[in-house]
This record gives structure tokens, C-alpha cells and sequence, in this order.
């Protein structure tokens, strides 16, 4: 996956090889696309293989069990073929060896079935960007990816948002340390994301506190977030 900076204005694409079409259809694709993914999805190992053939894949999620394949397979074949391509094994199988294999075999990560969307997204953009920026020290602090759709916390962790959620943490990141007032956060919500907050503060205050609670949950570390009392948020991320 290449690290050049202009490849941060277009969404990671990331090839989904899943062969259940209702887990892949009505639950990973709209659930990966809403924390802004450009899905591929696939049902076979030769439709990934001719997608790899003629357009760039940042990320491949395989399942183990394939029609025409093995997700162990495929993994040592990529690696083999492409190296620098980030590989997330989603399976039902959990068993140790199983894990181990597909790790010894190459796979950057091991989840599995049921895992949730946000946890799978996170892990897709951690591995993203550890990939993208090679052996680099982490920077300081918190950090927000460059198009918003996920938060890295002072360890590493990572927390993917959706759509409301990136809108309100971009306009505070944009403002760190100064009030943000109310008003302005609900008027960077706009379209389907406005429908989540609308325009109730109250409802403001929940998506926030969800917020917290979720990057809490995820890295283990409070979001570094104030409220001021009727007024608006204060975001102090450096540190």
C-alpha cells in the first residue's frame, strides 16, 4: 500500500471476501461503508484475484471457508504476490490453531464471527495506517485520521466513528482547546447524520456521551472532552 499523502483524499479500499451472501450483503458491506470504506465485495477467491489484476486494494477481510478456496490459502498467496497488502481474517473458527496458522500465514489481524462493525473498522484503519507509515514512532497525543473517520488515542488504540461522529470531531479538532458552541456542532451535521442529532440538544448531549463511552471501551482512555455547561465542547487533544 503506497504511503503517499495524496492517496489520503480517496477512502481506503478494501476487498471483502465473504461467501455468505446475507452476512456480507446486509451486514459488513453497509456496515464498513458507514464508516466511510470503499467496499469491495466478493464472494470467491477468483473474483479477488482478478479485482487485484486491474485496480489498487489497500485491504483484504477474507473469510476461511470458500467455494473455490481457504482463506489460509489465499492469505499465504498474498503475501506471496503482494506484500504490502494489509490482510484481516474474519472467521467462525477461533480456536487457537486456527489463529495461529492464519497469523503464521500472514494475516495481519485474526477476528472472529460475530465481531462488531465498529471493532472490524478499527482494526482495518489501525492496520492502515501502521502499514502506510512503516517503523515510524507514533506521534503524541490524540490524533484523528486524516479524513475523519477514525480516532487514534496517546496508545495506539483506535475508535472508528460514524458519520455523526466524525462530523462533530472534525469541527472540534479543527478548534482544539477553544469552545465550540452547541449550535455550531449541530449545524455540522448535515444530511442522514443531521437526522441522528437533530435538532434537540439534548440529543447532542447522548451522541457525545456515546461518543466518550465508546472510545473509553475501545482504547481504555477517556476522550479528552469538555462540557461547558449550556454553552458548548471544549476538545483539548494535545498531550
Amino acid at each position: 500500500m503506497s504511503p503517499d499523502p495524496a492517496d489520503r483524499a480517496r477512502p481506503l479500499c478494501v476487498a471483502l471476501l465473504e461467501d455468505d451472501d446475507v452476512l456480507r450483503e446486509r451486514i459488513l458491506v453497509p456496515g464498513l461503508r458507514r464508516h466511510g470504506l470503499d467496499v469491495r465485495p466478493l464472494r470467491t477467491a477468483a473474483a479477488l484475484t482478478a479485482l487485484l489484476a486491474q485496480a489498487p486494494v489497500d485491504l483484504v477481510i477474507l473469510d476461511i471457508g470458500l467455494p473455490d478456496s481457504d482463506g489460509f490459502t489465499v492469505t499465504q498467496t498474498l503475501q506471496a504476490a503482494h506484500p504490502h497488502l494489509g490482510v484481516v481474517i474474519l472467521s467462525g473458527r477461533g480456536e487457537p490453531p486456527d489463529r495461529l496458522r492464519g497469523l503464521s500465514g500472514g494475516a495481519d489481524a485474526y477476528l472472529v464471527k460475530p465481531v462488531e462493525i465498529d471493532i472490524l473498522a478499527a482494526t482495518v484503519f489501525s492496520l492502515a495506517r501502521r502499514l502506510a507509515r512503516g517503523p515510524q514512532r507514533a506521534e503524541a497525543g490524540w490524533q484523528l485520521q486524516p479524513d475523519g473517520w477514525c480516532l487514534f488515542a496517546p496508545n495506539g488504540q483506535s475508535t472508528a466513528l460514524t458519520g455523526s461522529e466524525r462530523h462533530v470531531l472534525r469541527l472540534l479538532w479543527a478548534q482544539p482547546g477553544q469552545l465550540v458552541s452547541r449550535e455550531a456542532i449541530l449545524g455540522a451535521l448535515p444530511g442522514r447524520a443531521h437526522d441522528e442529532s437533530g435538532s434537540d440538544p439534548h440529543r447532542l448531549d447522548v451522541l457525545l456521551h456515546r461518543l466518550r463511552r465508546k472510545v473509553l471501551t475501545r482504547t481504555g482512555l477517556p476522550l479528552p472532552l469538555d462540557a461547558v455547561r449550556g454553552e458548548g465542547y471544549v476538545l483539548r487533544p494535545a498531550g
